[in-house]
């Protein structure tokens, strides 16, 4: 039997990190995610799951910083507003995780990523009378290959800014139906 859920974006996280200056990770994080799942736990091939995500709740514990990124030298969240993750692929690795295949459109540009889906709750019931799973998502992308390519030379040796961006989600899920497969 398929069930769909929707994300709770209130108990649900978005955070990333970049590399900067070649010396630490600089995290930051998007409160603004919405999405769901229809999965058939019998048939995980089935799944469809989608998420967007509001660019402009970027949030790096650093105003002047989140400005920038918001600017057009990253993000450019006038013209693109959001980020959207649509699955093509839910393949099962063991029981505890899942590879996730989608189109990832970031600033424009969309491309295939495969995300680690892994932590799966079974599903719990909450105190007002409904049902709840949660999950994590973890991978990395590109930013380069997304067209957020703003860099600057250090003066000794290396980039300001690393190309690769960590991903991680953790996500909360309430039951809106279930369906005859």
């Amino acid at each position: 039997m398929k069930n769909t859920y929707e994300i709770d974006p209130t108990h649900s996280s978005v955070q990333f990190s970049v590399r900067h200056l070649m010396v630490t990770n600089v995290r930051g994080s998007f409160r603004g995610v919405k999405g769901s799942v229809s999965y058939d736990p019998a048939d995980p091939a089935t799944a469809t799951f989608e998420a967007t995500i509001d660019v402009n709740s970027i949030n790096t514990n650093d105003e002047k910083r989140d400005g920038h990124l918001k600017s057009a030298d990253f993000f450019d969240v006038a013209k693109y507003p959001t980020m959207t993750f649509k699955g093509t692929r839910l393949e099962k690795v063991s029981d505890e995780e899942f590879k996730a295949t989608g189109d990832l459109t970031l600033h424009g540009v969309t491309k295939e990523v495969v995300l680690t889906v892994d932590e799966v709750s079974k599903e719990a019931k909450d105190p007002w009378g409904g049902s709840r799973v949660g999950a994590t998502v973890k991978g990395k992308i590109k930013r380069s290959d997304f067209g957020l390519t703003y860099n600057a030379p250090l003066e000794t040796g290396g980039m300001m800014l690393g190309d690769e961006v960590k991903l991680e989600l953790d996500i909360q899920f309430v039951k809106t139906q279930s369906a005859a497969a």
